[in-house]
């Protein structure tokens, strides 16, 4: 996604951040979030906006990459829900997230309340 940027686009951090889980238990957590994924479909667990979502925000939790973490995984909501539901892309606030301003204070807000098991306002602002 990023290669023309970075020379370790694509690859896993390889040190530990204030943010996500501990360098050495990246892979595993990754796979967790595909295999948690995979049965939230197979058994209509929830609607698919909201396992998009759910995906994206378990992917900026875990943190896998040294940057790029947000865009990576709103990335991949976006081909869960267009590819895997047949939906329409997400508008995640309809403006840059990664600049100050009120979209990305409202898009953190809404992800600490997703740390909570609360995602409707993370649904609510990647739909609006």
């Amino acid at each position: 996604m990023f290669e023309d940027i970075w020379k370790w686009a694509g690859q896993f951090r390889t040190s530990n951040k204030n943010l996500g889980v501990d360098k050495n238990h990246i892979r595993t957590e990754v796979r967790k979030v595909f295999d948690d994924c995979r049965y939230w479909i197979d058994h209509n667990v929830f609607a698919g906006d909201e396992i998009a979502v759910r995906f994206s925000h378990r992917m900026v939790s875990i943190h896998p990459f040294s940057n790029g973490n947000g865009r990576h995984s709103r990335l991949i909501a976006d081909i869960l829900a267009s590819n895997g539901f047949g939906r329409p892309f997400f508008s995640w606030g309809s403006i840059n997230l990664t600049a100050q301003g009120a979209a990305r204070s409202a898009y953190l807000k809404a992800l600490r309340e997703a740390d909570d098991n609360d995602y409707q306002s993370l649904i609510d602002f990647a739909r609006q």
